[in-house]
């Protein structure tokens, strides 16, 4: 019988046994570039998304909307349903909620990638880190949930467009044009851009030499949130390379300006080995755009975690 499982039960997971199960799936072998391609489709209201991918026995697909028209309506501009197919029989096991997978795994990713400069940050400031996130949405906050389980946070600052809306999970919220915002970048450990913006939400000569940058905003080619300026200073991991130069608009466009190399960037297949460096005198960059194998490994682990609770 095909199991439902609901938003609750996703979040249940929690965020270091979605970063563990990112992490494990990397360190055993799956490489990103061999994932299956992401369909986009460009219907009426706004955007249709097919992610699917085959991986470690199991199949499965993301059915996801973007309607960017939804917020006015009081509606979620993103919406999702996931579904797991055994790969030998390929019959469907479960259904889950695509919206909280989607803002379980994606911060999981960043994380992950990002997680041993995340560690070396946190072993070097005595109070806890202190973080920057651009935007007030589930992804902003859940950035910032998962980052606090993996390490010690002292203080957050959002920054948005307008700046007054009430966020119970930073210290302060400000506007993008306030003064103060430049001053928070300069001293922030970690920088995190979930946004919708087009153009670059941050001056990329603001950003520490040791900071850790983790932006998810952008997968269009043609829109970024980071300038050429801090791609080109900073050390680029990506979840694939080929993915990366056909999605990510802060890539591509860095490429474009011959401000960055192609063949500098890190995948996140070269973490768990020797192959990945990542010097402690440059920022580093993880720039993601949403994969088919993150939804799959992540919701595998709810899948199991379910069947265990069980037995």
């Amino acid at each position: 019988m095909t199991e439902l499982i609901d938003a609750e039960q996703v979040f249940a997971l929690g965020p270091v046994a979605a970063v563990r199960a990112v992490r494990d799936a990397l360190a055993a072998g799956l490489d990103p570039d061999d994932d299956m391609p992401r369909v986009v489709t460009e219907l009426a209201g706004g955007q249709g998304l097919l992610m699917p991918s085959e991986a470690g026995g199991w199949f499965g697909v993301k059915v996801a909307t973007v309607a960017p028209g939804n917020a006015a309506l009081g509606l979620n501009r993103v919406n999702a349903t996931y579904l797991v197919h055994d790969s030998r029989t390929l019959t469907p096991a479960a259904i889950l909620d695509g919206v909280a997978l989607t803002t379980l795994r994606t911060p999981a990713v960043s994380v992950a990638a990002g997680l041993d400069r995340l560690h070396a940050l946190a072993a070097g400031a005595a109070d806890g880190l202190r973080l920057v996130v651009f935007g007030a949405g589930p992804q902003a906050e859940w950035h910032v949930r998962t980052i606090r389980a993996h390490a010690q946070v002292a203080d957050v600052t959002a920054v948005t467009r307008r700046g007054s809306a009430t966020t119970g999970w930073a210290d302060r919220h400000l506007a993008t044009h306030d003064t103060a915002v430049a001053d928070r970048v300069r001293a922030a450990d970690v920088v995190v851009t979930a946004t919708s913006a087009r153009e670059p939400v941050l001056d990329g000569r603001l950003v520490r030499d040791t900071a850790l940058v983790l932006a998810v905003g952008s997968h269009e080619p043609s829109v970024r949130e980071l300038d050429g300026t801090l791609m080109g200073r900073a050390v680029v991991v990506v979840e694939s390379r080929a993915n990366a130069l056909r999605e990510a608009g802060d890539v591509v466009m860095a490429v474009r300006e011959g401000g960055l190399d192609p063949r500098t960037l890190v995948t996140m297949a070269d973490l768990p080995t020797s192959k990945a460096v990542l010097p402690a005198d440059r920022p580093t960059v993880v720039k993601t755009t949403g994969m088919g194998w993150e939804d799959l490994v992540v919701a595998i682990a709810v899948y199991e975690r379910g069947e265990a609770d069980r037995q």
